[in-house]
């Protein structure tokens, strides 16, 4: 993916990701269903694997977005924390292809799971998350 597209896709979400608050807040709103096609986008991962992280299905994801229906509460507050991460993940790496190597290994400070398996929940973004923040700080023991 060009930087460019990486770039306008942080900046389309950036008021909405810019902490906890702004993402309950805004996940309150509902986020458009094109939000899926930008986590597509980012993590470069298929349709069927981002519709695994939301519990649905590539028919559904295909379908919200036909119909431009808003996403629920949780999978926008879902899509946000995502879209939050890929961009935390992008700056401590550097780059957001070094991100999406380092999400499909197991990770040590993550008990040996691979951190886009653990992607599926809040929770789960939030180890994740903490993970990146103690790789960035160089706390790896």
């Amino acid at each position: 993916m060009l930087i460019q597209e990486e770039a306008a896709i942080y900046a389309k979400y950036d008021s909405q990701i810019r902490d906890n608050i702004s993402i309950v807040f805004n996940a309150r709103k509902g986020l458009s269903s094109k939000a899926y096609y930008d986590i597509i986008m980012l993590s470069g991962f298929k349709k069927e694997q981002i519709a695994q992280l939301f519990n649905t299905s590539a028919k559904t994801i295909t379908r919200y977005t036909q119909e431009d229906k808003n996403l629920d509460i949780v999978s926008s507050e879902h899509a946000l924390k995502i879209i939050a991460l890929f961009r935390k993940g992008t700056e401590i790496f550097g780059e957001l292809e070094a991100f999406r190597r380092w999400i499909q290994k197991p990770a040590y400070g993550l008990g040996w799971q691979v951190p886009f398996e653990l992607m599926e929940t809040s929770g789960g973004i939030e180890l994740v998350l903490e993970e990146l923040i103690r790789i960035e700080f160089g706390d790896l023991a």
